[in-house]
């Protein structure tokens, strides 16, 4: 074990978060590219896209709770989860080759349509964001101990991955989205491999082999509940804004092409990045260790909800929106940072892999819900206002069911 890793100095905390901002970055390309590929260059309708977005969920539900529970009882290649992490970064990288490529795999494959390749390259391609998100979330908690620690290894893990995030929706607004596309292939497979080998993982999980202490196991079911249903409503109304925020900006903003269009996207989510990066190890785990994590993230949560009615209200100007979007940035901070600490300390640490799966359902089956479901209210709604109306409605609910999560 590396000195660094004995201290949990600074420095380890951030080699710890990279593969997890590999994951993030994947993601962040996927946000920002993959509705505009299909909307502007493959002519897919929003109900289409919303199809083509569902796949994501679909490979979520299973890929994060199997590879989470195989990989709290596996060890090869020296860990738990460095095979894991491996093999997803690799799968993500040449499927974010074959994002921009889909049209001559359609016409390779001529007996497949644009929408069912499209399908298959996001259903894998997320398929291998999900067989690494789990293992590199569950790695912080197994070479963490709980308390604030953990929350700083989550913390940080958002300050990094959301510097990266900013820094995918700035090339893609500077450079275009298929500049953004070749950069992050390279960018996710180098965060995937190299940063794990500097991370040696436990054998042990009864025993902190850092801090030299028993670990508590057991699991608090009913307040995990809880956190699933109030976690599930806060991705109800991000997924909603991150699928079909394009459907509001082509009807209020009138962006004068699809360039100035994929561009306001990438701006909005700069934004919203930007704030999300900043505010988790530099506000939010500093205020956490005073109110607490859960009363932290319920206000953060929201304000979040104040921001989305804010751009039914005042967005209808490009600087409006992006002003609004650093306000929903606050509650996007908090969202992927603070729960991962909360939930890790209420199960059992062996387990960790089994239930960051779980978790992940809080969020995958939302995902699920708002590209057949909402997709279908948004396409048919003349007043693409509805996109924001529903986000800022599932998080004032989200806010109400974090008031019923306990913490020590």
């Amino acid at each position: 074990m590396l000195n660094i890793q004995k201290k949990l100095s600074n420095s380890f905390y951030l080699i710890l978060s990279l593969p997890a901002t590999a994951m993030g970055f994947a993601l962040s390309i996927q946000i920002s590219a993959l509705s505009w590929l299909l909307s502007t260059q493959f002519n897919l309708d929003i109900h289409e896209i919303g199809f083509v977005w569902a796949a994501g969920p679909l490979a979520g539900i299973f890929g994060q709770v199997i590879v989470g529970l195989i990989s709290d009882k596996v060890w090869f290649w020296n860990g738990r989860r460095r095979p894991f992490i491996l093999i997803g970064g690799t799968i993500a990288a040449f499927m974010l080759f074959a994002l921009p490529n889909l049209d001559l795999i359609s016409n390779t494959l001529s007996f497949l349509s644009i929408v069912i390749v499209a399908t298959m390259v996001a259903l894998t391609l997320d398929l291998a964001i999900n067989i690494s998100f789990n293992p590199t979330r569950a790695l912080i908690a197994d070479v963490t101990p709980e308390g604030n620690k953990r929350t700083k290894g989550y913390t940080w893990m958002q300050s990094v991955s959301g510097f990266f995030g900013v820094m995918a929706y700035v090339i893609g607004a500077t450079f275009g989205n298929y500049f953004l596309i070749y950069f992050g292939i390279i960018l996710v497979l180098l965060f995937s491999v190299v940063p794990i080998f500097f991370i040696k993982e436990p054998k042990n999980f009864q025993v902190d082999e850092v801090q030299d202490e028993v670990i508590r196991t057991e699991t608090q079911w009913s307040e995990l509940i809880k956190l699933f249903i109030a976690h599930g409503f806060s991705w109800l109304g991000v997924q909603t804004m991150f699928v079909y925020i394009i459907a509001f900006i082509q009807q209020k903003l009138n962006p004068v092409s699809d360039a100035a269009t994929g561009q306001m996207i990438a701006i909005s989510f700069a934004v919203l990045n930007t704030v999300g990066f900043l505010l988790p190890a530099l506000v939010l785990e500093p205020i956490s260790q005073k109110l607490g994590r859960v009363k932290t993230h319920l206000f953060a949560v929201a304000i979040m909800s104040i921001g989305y009615f804010s751009i039914v209200m005042f967005g209808h100007s490009s600087i409006n929106l992006y002003i609004s979007m650093a306000i929903v940035g606050i509650g996007w901070a908090a969202i992927v940072s603070l729960p991962f600490a909360i939930m890790s300390e209420k199960v059992d640490k062996s387990r960790m892999g089994f239930f960051m799966g779980i978790f992940n359902l809080s969020v995958v089956i939302p995902q699920l819900i708002v590209s057949l479901f909402f997709g279908l209210i948004i396409q048919a709604a003349v007043d693409k206002n509805i996109i924001f109306i529903i986000s800022g409605s599932m998080l004032a609910i989200s806010a109400l069911f974090w008031k019923f999560v306990k913490e020590k």
